[in-house]
């Protein structure tokens, strides 16, 4: 612990610093991001490891990567930066019809299709000068466990990389604030006039070539999973990397794929695509808006997420 006579001597700033380094995961995209030079954020991160005792940063040909001191700091430093932003927030009562700040939030794409439109509409009637940028959230690799595969979410929010993430887990630390927004499940998209539309049983479904969204290219999805169960199996035909791509595939092929089912509510009859439902149970999933409860302080945050959790309602 920091004793009063040195932490008169810490720069805020420092812990900023550290945050965007994080986030950036590379020097020099951070010193843009702080409008810095790459030289003043090393002569930054220099004065932190010195004030920490710890590399924190290691370089890389590609960038930096954070120790293991470092990660095991960053959500105590995300919370102080978050009470103190939440503090100067206070001095500035925040006005989001008069707002020109710039959100980022998080979501896998077949949620954050569903969110968007109404989202806007929402800025444009209200808060037309708050900017978002919208990033996919996207499970890890490999991770069969749906509820650890959203681990990297919680680090980017509690890096701050993230303002909002919307994710399909239960699994939340108390440290986070959350809220469901909506339950999902899924329907079997097909093009009109495709046969399958008119008979959609099991054995013509698992006779169907089949589109599965992967990024990586893995073509084992959840569906396969639920298959197995039943001693079934289906022929992967293509693996895309979102579900809109995935949309735009089936309303050109005969072939068949799981889509979301608000997704495919709003978006699939304009490219010429059915949503039928699907011939065996697919599971229900909730999706739930999470930011970190120090965060929440910072009124045009806990504004925003407002917004997401009830989007027909004035704020």
């Amino acid at each position: 612990m920091l004793n009063q006579i040195d932490l008169s001597r810490v720069d805020l700033n420092l812990l900023v610093l550290f945050e965007a380094v994080l986030a950036e995961r590379h020097v020099g995209r951070a010193g843009e991001r702080l409008s810095l030079s790459a030289s003043a954020v090393s002569h930054g991160l220099g004065r932190l490891r010195r004030l920490l005792n710890d590399p924190l940063f290691v370089r890389t040909p590609k960038g930096v990567v954070p120790t293991d001191r470092a990660l095991a700091l960053a959500g105590r430093i995300a919370e102080v930066l978050a009470q103190v932003r939440g503090i100067v927030s206070v001095a500035e009562p925040f006005d989001p019809a008069a707002s020109t700040r710039r959100f980022t939030l998080g979501a896998p794409d077949g949620v954050s299709a569903v969110l968007l439109s109404p989202l806007l509409a929402r800025l444009r009637q209200g808060a037309p000068g708050i900017d978002i940028s919208l990033r996919q959230l996207l499970p890890t690799q490999g991770e069969t466990s749906p509820d650890r595969a959203w681990r990297a979410a919680f680090t980017e929010l509690e890096a701050r990389a993230l303002d909002i993430a919307v994710i399909p887990t239960d699994d939340i630390a108390p440290r986070f604030h959350a809220r469901t927004l909506y339950e999902e499940d899924f329907v079997i998209a097909v093009r009109a006039g495709y046969p399958l539309a008119e008979a959609p049983g099991l054995d013509r479904y698992c006779e169907a070539q089949h589109v599965v969204v992967s990024l990586h290219g893995d073509p084992h999805g959840f569906v396969d999973e639920v298959l197995a169960g039943q001693g079934r199996s289906r022929r992967i035909a293509l693996t895309v990397p979102t579900f809109m791509f995935a949309l735009a595939v089936v309303a050109e092929t005969d072939f068949v794929c799981a889509l979301p089912r608000r997704f495919a509510a709003m978006h699939a009859a304009r490219f010429g695509v059915l949503g039928l439902e699907a011939p065996l149970p697919l599971g229900r999933f909730r999706l739930n808006a999470v930011a970190p409860k120090a965060a929440m302080a910072d009124e045009g945050l806990a504004w925003l997420f407002g917004v997401l959790a009830s989007p027909d309602e004035g704020h």
